[in-house]
């Protein structure tokens, strides 16, 4: 399903990168960063809606020739964003919705290690689990 999954910080540093096939992982960090330029327009752009501002998904942020985009941010600005190949035409907006919301339950789960302090790198067998597993399912 997912090529490339990114934990963002609220100040626009990766958090956690993975990448399923490792030899295009400079490809997916190069993607991962331009994006947050996207993400960050649409969250401006919710914030001066009052209507939206619980919706946390941020849907398709752009297309590519062999991938797809997709973001999601939490209440505290923590940015996710997911790759999937262009090809995987199975995959529908709500399937994107599930990823997300597993991988934001995930992370809750992570933050609530008293070991864990906020703003750190990811280094969490549990969390890097539930990502693999976004990343094998078929």
């Amino acid at each position: 399903m997912a090529v490339c999954v990114a934990v963002i910080a609220k100040e626009n540093y990766p958090l956690f990168i993975k990448t399923m096939p490792t030899e295009n992982e400079l490809k997916f960090y190069y993607t991962v960063h331009t994006s947050l330029d996207v993400v960050e327009e649409k969250i401006s752009s919710i914030g001066k809606n009052a209507n939206d501002l619980r919706e946390l998904y941020l849907g398709l942020l752009y297309p590519t020739e062999d991938y797809k985009v997709y973001g999601y941010v939490t209440n505290t600005k923590v940015k996710f964003v997911v790759v999937v190949e262009s090809s995987n035409l199975t995959l529908r907006d709500n399937d994107i919705r599930g990823m997300f919301r597993k991988l934001h339950h995930g992370y809750v789960d992570m933050l609530c290690n008293p070991f864990y302090n906020p703003g750190e790198n990811i280094t969490s067998r549990n969390f890097e689990n539930v990502v693999i597993s976004m990343m094998q399912q078929e």
